[in-house]
This record gives C-alpha cells, sequence and structure tokens, in this order.
C-alpha cells in the first residue's frame, strides 16, 4: 500500500486559491504554493469544477477559458490527482443513496471517497459542514485552511 498523502485539498480550497479578490485566497494560495505530488491531492472531478467555476464566475470576476484551463493544468502538476473507478463511483452512489443525501452533496462523496483513497491525513475545504455529513467518520481529519 502506498504511503499516505499529508493533505487533499478541496475544489473550494483551490477556487479561492486562484481568485486574488477572495477573501479566503490567503490561506488557500499557502496550501497550494506548499503542493507537491509527493505531500498533496486532489480529486480528478475537481479538475472539471475549478475549470467550471472560473471560467463562469459572476461579477466581472470570470477568466478566459484558455486561463481557467491553464490554471488547471498547473493545479493538476503541483498535486497527485486521485481518480476512482466505475466500481467506487457506483460505491459512492449507493452509500450516498443510503445516508439518503440527494443531489450535488453526491460530488462531495466523490472527493471524500478520493481522500479514502489515498488515506489523506488532513482534508481542507471551506465546506466543512456538508464535509463531515458526507463522512463523519473522517471529521477529525476535515478542516478550513
Amino acid at each position: 500500500m502506498n504511503e499516505p498523502i499529508a493533505v487533499f485539498l478541496d475544489t473550494s480550497v483551490l477556487i479561492a486559491a486562484s481568485d486574488a479578490a477572495d477573501p479566503r485566497h490567503s490561506p488557500s494560495r499557502s496550501l497550494l504554493a506548499a503542493a507537491t505530488p509527493a505531500t498533496t491531492a486532489c480529486g480528478a472531478h475537481t479538475l472539471t469544477e475549478v475549470y467550471a467555476v472560473l471560467s463562469r464566475l459572476p461579477g466581472g470576476k470570470r477568466v478566459r477559458p484558455q486561463f481557467a484551463g491553464q490554471l488547471v493544468e498547473q493545479i493538476a502538476a503541483r498535486m497527485k490527482v486521485v481518480a476512482l473507478d466505475p466500481g467506487e463511483y457506483a460505491a459512492v452512489v449507493r452509500e450516498t443513496a443510503r445516508m439518503g443525501l440527494a443531489g450535488g452533496i453526491v460530488f462531495d462523496a466523490v472527493l471524500l471517497a478520493c481522500v479514502r483513497k489515498v488515506n489523506a491525513e488532513r482534508i481542507y475545504t471551506w465546506n466543512e459542514k456538508q464535509f463531515r455529513l458526507v463522512a463523519p467518520d473522517l471529521a477529525e481529519r476535515i478542516v478550513t485552511p
């Protein structure tokens, strides 16, 4: 089995790290700046979420698709990108349904399955409440930057 990854970064942290106007930028940016593939991971799904959000931000903060794509490439180069196989996705949906959770929270469940896959020691997110709802067994590892 691989050594555990020290840090897992949620989409919310990577979005804040990419937006200097975001009040959460500084602590998020520090985490991204320290990231290496040996110590830090994110979910494969996160790459598409980051692109989607950055290229559609409201209020004039939207970035050009080409620039959003470059940011995603930089993020992917700085950390281990964790993907689930089809059986793992099915297990996430099955468990989310068993818990009675509906809607977009399944995407948090996907990321938390990625956390388990690399046995991350710390999970940084700006969505602590939702993450803890989906994964109460990981609650002590879930923190804000």
